[in-house]
């Protein structure tokens, strides 16, 4: 599903990241991306209260890191009235549909690529490590 165009909100953050003053403290530019193309990753299961940009569909969800998208500001902060800073990098990560949507009829094959904070992912092998366990159906149903 992927056309090598970005998402509209995507091309807002980074307006408004760009708006900010590059020699403002508060506007830094965060660490190191956490992840690369090819990387497998887990998105985290969490319902926060407010808004998030995570869809719920796909919160629980493993995936692999498709590409880096740059770092942009947060838009769950400027979901209300905050500057969304620091920035936070942004990857498009690609599942398998009928991982996410167990009645799904089409290929095994067939992928969906949500771009994803990088707050909202953990390293897979990481997510293992935990034994953290996939409680997707109670959400997805």
């Amino acid at each position: 599903m992927s056309d090598g165009s970005e998402s509209a909100a995507a091309d807002d953050a980074r307006q408004h990241a760009a708006e900010c003053s590059a020699d403002d403290e508060t506007h830094h530019l965060p660490a190191q991306p956490l992840f690369k193309a090819g990387d497998e990753v887990f998105v985290r299961r969490a319902y926060p209260i407010g808004h998030c940009r995570t869809p719920a569909y796909f919160r629980g969800a493993q995936g692999v890191v498709e590409r880096y998208c740059g770092a942009f500001a947060n838009p769950e902060e400027l979901a209300y009235g905050r500057d969304g800073t620091p920035p936070i990098h942004l990857y498009r990560v690609r599942a398998r549909q009928c991982e996410l949507w167990p009645a799904y009829g089409g290929s095994s094959l067939d992928t969906i690529e949500v771009e994803v904070f990088e707050h909202w992912l953990l390293a897979l092998a990481v997510h293992k490590e935990q034994g953290l366990s996939d409680n997707r159906k109670e959400h997805n149903e």
